[in-house]
């Protein structure tokens, strides 16, 4: 995670601490095992862990899978997806496994009740929209474009912005996600060869102690959602520091690195978690050698299952694909450039295409969920 220092005045006392006008403060702390030991202390006005289980009027659709089927190259119209109420209630996961949820959604309103998710971080992109992140940290505004990180167990509702049209790719991840180690150095700071570097991610700003008059707190953990009722408002917060928070990274921050002939994918590593890693594709040169063919190589991902989501339809390799499309390649089955492709005499020599790529390590099933915005004419659409 990054690194962030405290925000608004925080004396240095331990536990109790006491402001200005003589009133407590009361602290929380947020650790990560999986971050050797990184924390974010909040700073409370009331004591956060007084909330009392009150009954469920509402809960999560249980996690249906597909009935099995044939190892086949899998294309999915995510933008087919219906419109949900809010993000908690919208989240569609059409591809699991134990490491990785893969799922669309598309909210209409915020969030009725604070949510915090106990089962993993997750990773939002924003295909279509803008809005509002709204957590104890503050808020952390967001557009199309924006991978949106919202760690494990932050507690946090989304507003997006009246009037726009929402989609966004999900990915909840079971083990800790982070930036890949090779982008850093001994002491955790990023290199400077890292695709990005501390000045291109936002973290919330901080506009709390706030009250919105809502006292209700979903917990997800283990699938199943828990309602807590607080007295206070739990967006008391005055100040934070620490290296855990949400923050967004703009896909277009992300620098890619380009070769004389084809790179393989993992160049584009932009986020890593047991057992799976994220990629962005983003505008750049194509291969310049000069007897380069710039079109991907058909291959074979023996260890990994590969999902391409598709953020424009700038793919000159690939047919029937636009903005929304979620492709699923499984380990063992050739995939590559669509026919045509290589026999272009005129290949690009630059591409356009936005995506987001996920290789899992566990083998991905679909959800029933996920049946009806298959295109079933899409294994076939390899031959010539």
């Amino acid at each position: 995670m990054l690194e962030r220092r405290a925000l608004g005045h925080v004396p240095k006392k331990p536990h109790l601490r006491e402001r200005v006008d003589g009133a407590p403060i009361y602290e929380e702390c947020l650790t990560r095992a999986g971050f050797e030991g990184a924390f974010s202390m909040l700073y409370h006005q009331h004591r956060p862990h007084e909330a009392e289980p009150v009954p469920l009027e509402e809960g999560p659709r249980p996690v249906e899978l597909a009935p099995p089927r044939a190892l086949l190259r899998r294309h999915y119209r995510c933008l087919e997806l219906p419109h949900g109420a809010t993000s908690a209630t919208a989240r569609t996961p059409l591809l699991v496994n134990h490491d990785v949820t893969v799922g669309f959604l598309r909210p209409l309103a915020a969030d009725a009740h604070y949510f915090s998710n106990a089962d993993g971080d997750e990773l939002f992109f924003v295909e279509e929209g803008a809005g509002v992140l709204r957590s104890v940290f503050g808020d952390l505004a967001f557009e199309r474009g924006d991978y949106v990180c919202v760690p494990k167990g932050v507690l946090h509702r989304f507003l997006p912005a009246p009037g726009l049209s929402q989609a966004w790719l999900w990915l909840e991840f079971a083990g800790p996600l982070g930036l890949p180690a090779a982008y850093r150095n001994r002491v955790g700071q990023l290199r400077m060869d890292a695709p990005y570097s501390h000045r291109d991610f936002r973290a919330p700003l901080t506009v709390a102690p706030l009250d919105e008059g809502l006292r209700d707190h979903v917990v997800k953990r283990r699938g199943v959602w828990h309602r807590y009722r607080s007295e206070h408002s739990p967006l008391d917060v005055i100040g934070w520091d620490g290296a855990v928070y949400p923050f967004v990274l703009p896909i277009t921050s992300f620098s890619p690195r380009v070769g004389q002939i084809h790179l393989p994918p993992p160049v584009h590593a932009t986020f890593e978690a047991p057992g799976a890693l994220v990629c962005s594709f983003v505008p750049r040169p194509l291969d310049f050698h000069p007897e380069a063919n710039p079109i991907p190589y058909p291959h074979s991902s023996v260890d990994v299952d590969e999902v391409l989501f598709y953020a424009n339809a700038a793919f000159s390799s690939r047919r029937g694909v636009g903005a929304g499309s979620l492709s699923h390649h499984p380990s063992g089955i050739t995939h590559g450039p669509h026919p045509g492709a290589y026999e272009n005499p005129h290949p690009d020599r630059w591409t356009d295409e936005l995506a987001v790529m996920l290789d899992c390590a566990l083998p991905l099933d679909a959800t029933k969920a996920a049946l009806p915005l298959e295109d079933p004419a899409y294994h076939a659409s390899f031959r010539g």
